[in-house]
């Protein structure tokens, strides 16, 4: 499997701040914000229930990488995907670096992407569902 998720009860907005302030206790930043639901609005006039992707990068450890893989950058930064469920429930995905970083193949990427894992691991068990 390519990541792990939880199940939050809460606003949308609110789970947003609450999986940044969560992400930002292990040192991650969200560099980047994908507003899946705007943007497809916007595009294609599509509706759809919120989906955000909030590109997550924790810099000591990218930059690890970065030095390790020059081309590491394909697969970063860590995504987390935020998304309301027809029920109401909110889903926040993960991206597990084990598996994607385990594509790369050289010495040290493991160890960084198992690092890397239980940093987001802890953010995710820190959402308390």
């Amino acid at each position: 499997m390519y990541g792990f998720s939880t199940t939050l009860r809460i606003p949308f907005d609110e789970a947003i701040e609450k999986v940044t302030a969560a992400l930002k206790e292990e040192g991650f930043g969200v560099l980047t914000d994908i507003d899946v639901k705007a943007t497809l609005k916007a595009k294609m006039n599509a509706d759809m229930r919120p989906y955000r992707i909030l590109g997550a990068c924790n810099p000591p450890f990218a930059h690890m990488a970065i030095l390790a893989e020059p081309d590491i950058g394909l697969l970063l930064p860590c995504n987390v995907v935020v998304r309301e469920e027809e029920s109401g429930e909110i889903t926040v995905s993960f991206m597990d670096p084990e598996s994607v970083l385990d594509l790369v193949g050289k010495p040290g990427m493991k160890e960084i992407a198992l690092e890397v894992k239980a940093k987001l691991m802890r953010a995710k068990q820190s959402l308390g569902a």
